[in-house]
């Protein structure tokens, strides 16, 4: 796992080197803009994230209330307010997507 961190915090160091490189105003040689390539990335992630997460979320209601099936309700209200919280991650990233772009 360490392995793996390492060699993900390397990747994302290299490819960064060049905007650590520029002076401040510099204007870059090439024409290609990549900033709606980093966009869709970073929602990506997002996106994938957020599905991760949502079903994490269910999984651990549904063993909840199967332990405890008296206290459903709460649980189930716990697990929607969640899974709103987690979803308005997505659409915040979805936003600062659309303004960047």
């Amino acid at each position: 796992m360490k392995t793996k961190a390492l060699l993900l915090f390397v990747i994302l160091f290299a490819l960064a080197t060049p905007t650590f490189a520029q002076g401040p105003g510099a204007q870059t040689a090439s024409p290609l803009d990549l900033r709606p390539v980093a966009a869709v990335i970073g929602m990506a992630i997002a996106s994938g994230l957020c599905g991760l997460a949502q079903g994490r979320a269910t999984a651990g209601a549904s063993e909840a209330m199967g332990r405890n099936p008296a206290a459903s309700a709460a649980i189930r209200f716990a697990l929607i307010l969640g899974l709103v919280l987690i979803e308005s991650l997505a659409l915040y990233t979805l936003v600062i997507v659309f303004l960047r772009t």
